[in-house]
């Protein structure tokens, strides 16, 4: 079904997106939209919305699949305000959001779904999932110029830390079980990436309630959903594995020129298996094994 505007699809929202996990996909162009789609079908997903303005085209055979809703979301603010209309339209639901050319993957997912997954996730109390954004790009800028190649992927293996997240309510004790993680190309690349935007963790996983907001900074207002864990144990993590920033960072004028190559010593293939990234440390299985 396609939705001419968000105010269009919001009105039928509390019916569409009432059985979870629900996807939400902000299309920003054109690229491996379709692969986008299929892949969090795949792993599971009972719903899958597509947020894409009007002169993007989407394969009609993915097309069938999601509801369209006609959307503008080349802003921060913009997605916010998606996301968070459809919180407040179906409360208590699962929901995930994402971008066009980026794929979920979580521990055993090769195996098992998303649903059983956030079905345990559920009985640890917990009702958000730290997810880090992990970079992936074409090995050959020359042969793929805007940095997007499924089969020829690569992301890098070392080079990812966390700070502590500083607390405005009080500087002297930074936010309880809360980081801000950094890695991957907006690390290696930072002379071209705002500070603001340099950070690779975002609250993908959530589930919606009455009052609950995303920022644009891809934090909530309540703090409990920002934390990595509860306080007794490690939980769950997951990895969004991404060509986002890749696609920018040759996309702009300022940076395309600079940058001959994304590949470097701590560069591997990309294997889109989940095992690869929980050895290197980017998901945690916690106590779900």
């Amino acid at each position: 079904m396609r939705h001419s505007s968000l105010q269009s699809f919001l009105s039928d929202a509390p019916n569409l997106l009432a059985k979870g996990p629900v996807a939400l996909i902000m299309v920003e162009d054109d690229i491996e939209v379709a692969s986008t789609i299929r892949h969090h079908r795949d792993i599971g997903f009972k719903k899958i919305i597509a947020f894409a303005s009007p002169e993007i085209d989407i394969d009609p055979a993915v097309e069938k699949l999601i509801d369209r809703v006609d959307y503008d979301v080349r802003s921060a603010e913009l997605v916010a305000a998606a996301v968070n209309g459809c919180i407040k339209a179906a409360p208590a639901v699962w929901m995930y959001y994402c971008y066009n050319a980026e794929y979920l993957f979580f521990p055993f997912c090769e195996n098992r779904t998303v649903g059983e997954m956030l079905a345990f996730h559920t009985e640890e109390r917990r009702d958000s999932m730290l997810t880090y954004v992990v970079d992936l790009y074409a090995e050959d800028l020359n042969q793929f110029p805007n940095a997007v190649s499924l089969d020829t992927a690569q992301m890098d293996k070392t080079g990812y830390y966390a700070l502590a997240r500083p607390n405005p309510a009080n500087h002297n004790h930074p936010h309880e079980r809360q980081l801000d993680f950094f890695g991957g190309l907006r690390w290696r690349f930072e002379e071209f990436v705002p500070t603001a935007l340099r950070r690779i963790d975002r609250i993908a996983l959530f589930k919606s309630k009455q009052g609950l907001a995303l920022h644009p900074d891809h934090t909530f207002n309540d703090d409990e959903y920002n934390t990595y864990s509860c306080p007794w144990h490690h939980n769950l993590t997951a990895a969004i594995c991404s060509f986002r920033t890749a696609k920018a960072l040759k996309r702009n004028p300022g940076s395309t020129f600079q940058i001959p190559t994304f590949s470097w010593r701590n560069s591997v293939q990309f294997e889109w298996h989940s095992r690869q990234l929980l050895d290197l440390g980017l998901m945690e299985p916690g106590q779900w094994f």
